[in-house]
């Protein structure tokens, strides 16, 4: 399949990594050429990094390499079956985009976008093809992360989701299908989650330390919700919380002022060096 993936940060180098394993031809488009060169970089280094871990053949690293090509430009983009947007988690920046990419793709290509916390269905109104777009939303990161919510807006075609459902299942990903609602599941339930632990930390309950074992050991979860929190981005984390707090009004989505302050100062977590702990360039506390 051809598949497109818009945007070459963290997000979108890893669905086009995962698309290019799955022996997807690829186009990683980005307007800025910088940006593209560290895409390029990081996917050769998460290949090789999963070569030297056994989970993929020393091969499969140059026949992915080989299958993603770089563009700068929304133009080449006209044979792609499928077209996965991944910039900036802003509406306006996402209105400008799909507004270029509903003139320039196929009409009978799938169009999705891997927000976390949007309205799939007012992005889909952006394209000019609601009828053939849905959410995509991959977990971070993509090479590790099993889980893709998809997400069936207002006026999705019911086979534009199976296509969907079938395309996550050829990439080795779990799908699972939900409605365009705040948050759709994850999101919905993880960030009060994560915002809760943000307030026990500055109320001064325990030490950010303490709180991620007590939660590792006393819930039996995989990682403690700030260092979670540190490898979603604070940033990521606080516009999903405001975007949950605008959708539902409810003051259990408003986010701490904690996390407010720290993206504030620039303090990311694992993307910036620090967040909640500090980070070394491999991204190891």
């Amino acid at each position: 399949m051809k598949v497109a993936v818009i945007g070459a940060g963290t997000m979108g180098s890893g669905i086009a990594q995962a698309c290019a394993l799955a022996s997807h031809d690829v186009k990683l488009v980005d307007l800025d050429d910088a940006a593209l060169q560290r895409g390029e970089t990081t996917i050769k280094n998460s290949l090789e990094r999963l070569a030297r871990k056994g989970a993929i053949e020393e091969e499969a690293v140059g026949a992915a390499l080989d299958r993603i090509q770089t563009v700068s430009s929304f133009d080449a983009l006209g044979d792609s079956e499928l077209v996965i947007e991944a910039v900036y988690e802003a509406i306006d920046v996402k209105r400008e985009v799909w507004s270029q990419l509903g003139r320039l793709t196929s009409p009978e290509a799938i169009l999705a976008t891997n927000t976390s916390s949007l309205s799939v269905t007012e992005i889909a109104s952006f394209s000019g093809r609601p009828e053939r777009f849905c959410g995509l939303h991959f977990f971070n990161p993509v090479a590790m992360m099993p889980l893709v919510e998809i997400v069936r807006a207002m006026r999705t075609d019911p086979d534009v989701i199976e296509a969907a459902v079938a395309f996550i299942e050829g990439i080795g990903k779990t799908g699972i299908v939900c409605e365009d609602k705040p948050g759709f599941i994850v999101n919905r339930l993880l960030v009060p989650y994560i915002n809760d632990a943000v307030h026990a930390l500055a109320e001064g309950v325990a030490s950010a330390e303490d709180i991620d074992k007590a939660m590792k050991l006393g819930a039996n979860m995989p990682i403690g919700p700030l260092a979670l929190a540190d490898l979603v981005g604070l940033d990521v984390g606080l516009a999903a919380g405001q975007a949950l707090l605008e959708e539902f009004g409810d003051p259990k989505f408003r986010p701490a002022p904690l996390i407010k302050q720290m993206v504030r100062a620039g303090k990311l977590g694992r993307k910036s060096g620090e967040g909640f702990y500090r980070y070394d360039e491999g991204g190891s506390r």
